[in-house]
């Protein structure tokens, strides 16, 4: 078995600067409008508008959420919307899941890779047919603590393995576990997305599975973007915006399953 960082001499795509601001807009805008990570749209978009290979996809992804998620960082800590103590707990499971997370992404193959994405899209678009409701922040018990380390370690291995930030398992775990305030669970989240990204990012450095010049294009259009995407939203009801993301889901989900039935050329677009 020859390990994939052997296969992949350099880790700079063919991939122009055009391409990376038009896919970081998108993301970040979308992020915005529906309060997510721009991973779960900046892979797909990699892939099929800028025909990245998918490891670098993800890799690259996962760069690319560094400054969204520090520029959305920013603006929650701003008004106080940020729990360190859950945070910190949880980026303890989230970085050692990166790690994890960016070693399977070197063995794991392709297909495989592509029909964990779709799950983890396909449950985030179920998951928001459901209100979720807070009851107030719960007392924090060792058990408590040891089981958002365990869900850190989840949601870093998702992260390294798929490119995403992991606010989709962070926001709604912490919610109906803690009896967190949404906002600020998504502040929380946004915080432990960073520690988890830039550990992440130095693995698949190591291993060429980054693009990080497409990652810096990416994730400073996206996290402008984003802006933008958020007061649009301010003026959107939150059913209105999950039916409306749920679809965007579904259709990325229809369209990476597509891409398992679709011939590739033998020779990666990543190999510059």
């Amino acid at each position: 078995f020859t390990p994939y960082s052997q296969t992949v001499p350099t880790t700079r795509s063919s991939v122009n600067t055009r391409t990376a601001a038009f896919v970081g807009i998108f993301a970040g805008m979308l992020g915005g409008l529906f309060g997510v990570g721009g991973g779960i749209i900046i892979v797909p978009a990699l892939i099929s508008v800028a025909k990245m290979d998918r490891r670098l996809a993800s890799g690259t992804s996962l760069a690319a959420t560094l400054p969204i998620a520090t520029a959305g960082l920013i603006t929650y800590q701003s008004k106080g919307n940020v729990d360190w103590a859950i945070a910190l707990l949880i980026a303890i499971g989230s970085i050692s899941g990166a790690i994890a997370g960016t070693h399977l992404l070197r063995v794991i193959p392709k297909n495989v890779l592509t029909i964990v994405f779709v799950i983890t899209v396909v449950v985030t678009a179920i998951r928001l047919g459901f209100a979720i409701e807070a009851n107030g922040r719960e007392d924090l018990t060792f058990g408590l603590a040891v089981l958002l380390v365990l869900i850190g370690f989840l949601t870093g291995t998702l992260a390294g393995l798929l490119g995403i930030g992991g606010g989709i398992i962070m926001v709604p775990a912490m919610v109906v576990i803690l009896g967190m305030v949404p906002v600020v669970a998504k502040g929380t989240s946004v915080a432990v997305i960073v520690p988890t990204s830039i550990m992440g990012t130095i693995r698949n450095r190591k291993f060429a599975n980054v693009d990080l010049r497409v990652a810096a294009v990416v994730g400073c259009f996206g996290a402008a973007s984003a802006v933008a995407g958020g007061l649009i939203a301010d003026g959107m009801s939150d059913r209105v915006s999950n039916v409306m993301f749920a679809v965007l889901l579904s259709t990325v989900a229809v369209t990476q399953l597509l891409t398992l039935r679709t011939p590739k050329p033998s020779t990666a677009s990543s190999a510059g």
